[in-house]
């Protein structure tokens, strides 16, 4: 399952999830899994939290494992949530860990709210289910209560629950105000490390919505964008290789991987990055 080989020819994957915010393997588990999977180089990039990131750093020590300290921050853009991706950042950076505090007071208000949609939609007690799925209260997310329901039998599979009950427009969805994308940059930026647009194509933007979005990344001294992905097909990872080197950005390759079984998505396994695309591990690899 690749495309054309970058000339790094490193196993990569620079995007990933534990327990700490909504993964089903604790750090120090899936970097033993990544290790096992052949990946050479690893990012822990829970979202709005860095908790787990010591603990993960000292079981790739031990396994020898490159690791890259990372987080994946919640932002709104033209009314929609996009995820930027922060690699080689300083966990302990003041300003981060304040930002990533400010994004994740909010959580549990949605949370409720969500709730609420649902039982207004005929599904009762969702709050309580998710809530047991969660590892950090902190983090309570849609993909807590859509593997309560899934559990319910009220859909076969997560893919269906979002299809049919939290994405935009569904029963059980609720927009939120998270960060702005220049505060999610500037954090990044300033504990040392390198932003990402994560999994462009999951966003349902205009031609010109894409552009903007892209054009003020770039302007805010985004870094790169997550081009291949298991969100994404081969077709998209030429088509995003293209617009990173439109708008002089470097490439990143993330599987965004939640838990083993729970998708397609595994830890390592995915496309490689375009030949002729910068790759932004060559900062730090």
């Amino acid at each position: 399952m690749s495309v054309t080989t970058n000339i790094t020819a490193l196993n990569v994957d620079l995007h990933s999830h534990s327990t700490v915010s909504d993964g089903t393997m604790a750090p120090a588990d899936l970097v033993s899994r990544a290790h096992e999977r052949g990946v050479q180089l690893l990012a822990l990039t829970d979202h709005d939290e860095v908790r787990g990131l010591a603990d993960a750093r000292a079981r790739a020590e031990e396994l020898g494992l490159r690791f890259v300290p990372g987080v994946e921050i919640s932002v709104t853009f033209a009314g929609r949530t996009v995820h930027i991706v922060g690699l080689n950042i300083d966990s302990d950076h003041q300003a981060l860990v304040d930002g990533l505090a400010f994004v994740r007071s909010g959580r549990m208000r949605r949370a409720q709210a969500m709730a609420a949609a649902l039982a207004a939609g005929g599904i009762d007690d969702t709050l309580a289910g998710a809530l047991r799925h969660v590892a950090n209260p902190d983090l309570v997310s849609r993909t807590h209560f859509a593997r309560h329901l899934v559990e319910r039998g009220v859909a076969s599979d997560m893919r269906a629950v979002f299809a049919n009950y939290l994405a935009d427009g569904k029963p059980g969805y609720v927009p939120h105000q998270w960060a702005s994308l220049a505060q999610a940059v500037g954090w990044i930026r300033d504990a040392g490390g390198a932003a990402v647009i994560a999994h462009p194509g999951r966003y349902r933007f205009s031609d010109t919505e894409q552009w903007a979005l892209l054009d003020a990344f770039k302007s805010l001294g985004g870094a790169a964008l997550e081009v291949a992905t298991s969100n994404h097909s081969a077709e998209q990872v030429q088509a995003y290789a293209r617009l990173a080197q439109e708008f002089e950005l470097e490439g990143s390759r993330g599987s965004d991987f939640h838990g083993p079984g729970e998708s397609h998505a595994e830890l390592g396994a995915t496309f490689e990055l375009p030949r002729d695309l910068r790759a932004v591990w060559d900062r730090f690899a």
